[in-house]
């Protein structure tokens, strides 16, 4: 059954603002370029997309070489510009780096036509190929089972260890990503709630705080963190350790449990997000649930469906 996820504030909608700023065609491509990073943070990219997408327009910027104006670029330049990455630039430019800075092309000149700065967008003739990426490794049924199985055993032990299965029942079940759960407090947790305890994921920058989101967890994990609470006596963190120790833990599980192709922080998100999507759950609360980007989710929504879809 997935969990559900608790709204912080179910009635207020995050507001996004837009605005041309006192941008123009005559504005050089440095001005609009921050402009643009401006439009990405309210827009709520993610901040790897941002950084990836500026890093893409600085190397257009010294391709032009100067500072042109952003209208005085057209679809001609944005082609040999391709063209130079592919074959003269002299540095290998793999297929999927290329389709990203296809990508930023696109979303940059479509949000300055968007906007009225450019009577047309010259990047939209440009053909857009993308690069099919492997699908993650999830973790089937039986697999899950079998991770179950050895946690269960690893806690029932004669020198008991609730840690592997607090961990793995923990990233099953919410589907945080590896430094969220580094950052989790104790305080963080709520198990007053007689339905099952509540984790808040919390962010200390607030450029990260629309991550931010309360996730339910079933009842039997909260007897589990007491278990865990009166073996390893965490202060503050939930797991005061390093994340590569964590990583062993897993490392460890994955032995034990058969699993040749490993268990990972990544492998259990994406096993938590396939099977909320067979039961059913709404999109958008599942997108909410992962903690993702209107953005990333555009690119993880296909990959979740081919993940979750029966076998042919």
């Amino acid at each position: 059954m997935p969990v559900e996820q608790l709204p912080l504030f179910p009635d207020i909608q995050p507001q996004v603002v837009t605005t041309r700023a006192d941008l123009t065609a005559h504005s050089p491509l440095s001005r609009a370029m921050e402009r643009f990073r401006q439009h990405m943070r309210e827009q709520e990219f993610a901040e790897n997309t941002i950084k990836s997408f500026l890093g893409d327009l600085r190397i257009l910027k010294r391709y032009l070489k100067g500072d042109p104006s952003i209208g005085q670029i057209g679809t001609k330049d944005l082609q040999r510009f391709l063209h130079w990455l592919q074959f003269e630039r002299g540095t290998p430019c793999s297929p999927k780096s290329y389709a990203r800075r296809l990508t930023t092309l696109k979303v940059f000149f479509g949000w300055l036509a968007d906007l009225g700065i450019l009577p047309t967008d010259p990047a939209a003739p440009l053909v857009h190929k993308p690069v099919q990426t492997p699908l993650p490794r999830i973790l089937y049924d039986d697999q899950v089972e079998q991770v179950l199985q050895v946690t269960r055993q690893l806690m029932a032990a004669e020198k008991p260890d609730p840690r592997p299965h607090l961990l793995v029942t923990l990233l099953l079940h919410t589907g945080i990503k590896k430094q969220e759960c580094m950052a989790i407090k104790l305080s963080h947790i709520d198990t007053s709630d007689p339905d099952g305890p509540v984790i808040h994921i919390r962010y200390d920058n607030p450029r990260h705080q629309h991550k931010e989101r309360r996730l339910r967890l079933p009842r039997e994990w909260a007897r589990t963190l007491a278990e865990y609470r009166k073996v390893y006596e965490p202060q503050q963190y939930l797991f005061p350790c390093t994340a590569r120790n964590l990583e062993y833990v897993l490392a460890d599980v994955a032995k034990l449990a058969g699993l040749p192709e490993g268990l990972s922080f990544e492998m259990l998100r994406w096993t938590c997000a396939v099977r909320d999507y067979q039961a059913r759950m709404e999109p958008e609360r599942l997108r909410r649930k992962l903690g993702l980007s209107q953005m990333s989710w555009k690119e993880t929504e296909p990959r979740l469906i081919r993940l979750a879809e029966p076998p042919l």
